[in-house]
């Protein structure tokens, strides 16, 4: 009964806060559907009290009065409270979505970095003199942060994709409000919660659980709101986007994507296919940079096409929490009707289903669906143009570079690439030539918060991540000191 669950409140201002019409709404374990805990809905009323306490905490002594060096200080230590908490939180998040513990015990493991990256940005945020025609000119820019940040996470990584926007906002001098998906909300929460513990401010970082048209869209619209960062679905994020323009606020958008993922002739097969497989299926899919479109030479097509086939076939699919487990459940029954209804709609546009495209047998009742190749598949197909965000591989062959670089590029989206091949030269020629913000040579899915990540086309807007994630999260000022005590001598002429 969910009366007997346990209930999570938001976080706001520093504690656990009820929700004003005391709503609330279940969630559950995508691999046996038990459910797990009922977390607080929110509405624009909580919003609303988040986004003031983050307003407050703003303005306040306590955080506004921090040096750029003691904010990075706070971020060590919360960095250092994760790596603690890390198994904890790794099981909540594979209880949450259905990815295998041990992918996100590797997460936790790698996230601390991200905090310590940042801690160590903070204070490294500069401006510039800038020359005058005048001696007696001082012009000089600082960069500030904007204020009270909005971020809506998603829930297939939901601390690392969090982390990339809340850790430069807080570094930047920002605070923030959370909105995490409604399927994961329990990491987030304990999130804000160790930050409180780490020593920021009442208000700081403050969490309002709940769905996307009622808390997102409240967050989204607050007169407040400085900023919105947002990962998710780009049909939504053309909306976010909509909403920030008509307030002149700013936005960063991490969108959809279909990537390709291409090998070549002389690739090392046995390699390119592993890479394909790691593009594809881990996580199950669900992650915006899956490299769902294959293009294979079709000196290697054959090849490469029954080492994926074997090695999909062999994929251990069960428990997310099993050690030997390689692939989970869909995070909720509305994404694996999603994923059955794209695979069925490829075999109706003529695709072949070249293995998987069902559910497996498995023990547990949850939202498995088998590894799934799509041969027979052009550009023009749905199943090769639509982002499915689960575990299909559409398989394709080429014969010529500059062919490939237009089967590649044939997508509205631009998010990440993949490229196989022993060639430097071409190596660097396909990086140059592929519309894409990542590009991965002999790799796939190798992420860094020192690396900047930018989505070409309907893929996003705005970077995370490195160095230039700080300018996302700050504002410039240019300041212009008249170092001249004497009278202007004509107060018509414009100074320079």
């Amino acid at each position: 009964m969910t009366d007997q669950l346990p209930r999570l409140q938001h976080y706001i201002g520093g504690q656990y806060v009820a929700p004003a019409d005391g709503a609330y709404f279940a969630s559950g374990n995508p691999a046996t559907l038990e459910p797990l805990y009922e977390a607080a809905r929110g509405s624009a009323e909580d919003v609303g009290r988040a986004v003031r306490a983050a307003h407050e905490a703003f303005d306040s002594p306590g955080w506004s009065g921090l040096s750029a060096t003691k904010r990075g200080h706070l971020l060590r230590r919360l960095g250092d409270l994760i790596g603690e908490r890390a198994d904890d939180l790794a099981r909540y998040e594979s209880l949450d979505n259905g990815k295998l513990l041990r992918e996100m015990r590797g997460q936790l493991a790698a996230l601390p970095e991200y905090y310590y990256y940042y801690a160590g940005l903070a204070d490294k945020v500069q401006g510039s003199q800038i020359p005058t025609t005048s001696l007696a000119i001082l012009n000089y820019t600082q960069r500030e942060p904007l204020g009270v940040v909005g971020a809506i996470t998603p829930w297939n990584s939901p601390l690392t994709l969090t982390t990339s926007k809340i850790a430069p906002a807080l570094a930047a001098g920002n605070t923030v409000v959370v909105k995490p998906s409604e399927h994961t909300s329990r990491t987030i929460l304990l999130l804000a919660e160790l930050a409180t513990e780490a020593g920021f401010p009442d208000g700081a970082f403050n969490v309002v659980t709940g769905f996307g048209s009622e808390a997102g869209a409240a967050l989204v619209s607050h007169p407040l709101l400085a900023k919105i960062s947002f990962t998710g679905s780009t049909a939504t994020g053309a909306r976010i986007a909509a909403e920030a323009a008509s307030r002149f606020i700013g936005c960063t958008l991490e969108l959809g994507g279909k990537s390709p993922n291409i090998v070549f002739e002389d690739a090392d097969v046995a390699n390119a296919a592993m890479g394909v497989i790691a593009g594809i299926y881990a996580a199950a899919g669900q992650t915006c940079i899956a490299g769902s479109r294959v293009f294979a030479h079709r000196a290697v097509y054959d090849e490469l096409l029954e080492r994926v086939t074997a090695r999909a076939n062999s994929i251990r699919i069960g428990d997310p929490l099993a050690d030997d487990t390689e692939l989970g459940p869909l995070a909720f029954a509305d994404q694996l009707e999603k994923v059955d209804s794209y695979v069925r709609l490829g075999a109706e546009e003529g695709a072949t289903v070249h293995t998987g495209g069902g559910r497996p047998d498995v023990s547990l009742p949850g939202y498995f669906y088998s590894p799934t190749v799509l041969t027979d598949v052009d550009n023009s197909m749905r199943v090769v143009r639509e982002e499915i965000f689960g575990p299909v591989a559409a398989i394709m062959p080429f014969e010529h570079e500059d062919e490939l670089i237009g089967l590649a590029n044939d997508t509205e989206y631009g998010l990440a690439a993949g490229v196989w091949t022993q060639n430097l030269a071409r190596a660097h020629r396909v990086a140059r030539r592929l519309d894409a913000g990542t590009i991965w040579v002999n790799t796939y899915r190798a992420m860094s918060p020192m690396s900047p990540r930018q989505g070409f086309k309907s893929s996003g807007v705005g970077i995370e991540h490195g160095l230039e994630s700080m300018n996302e999260y700050t504002r410039l000022k240019s300041i212009w000191i008249n170092t001249d005590e004497g009278p202007v001598a004509d107060p018509f002429v414009m100074r320079g």
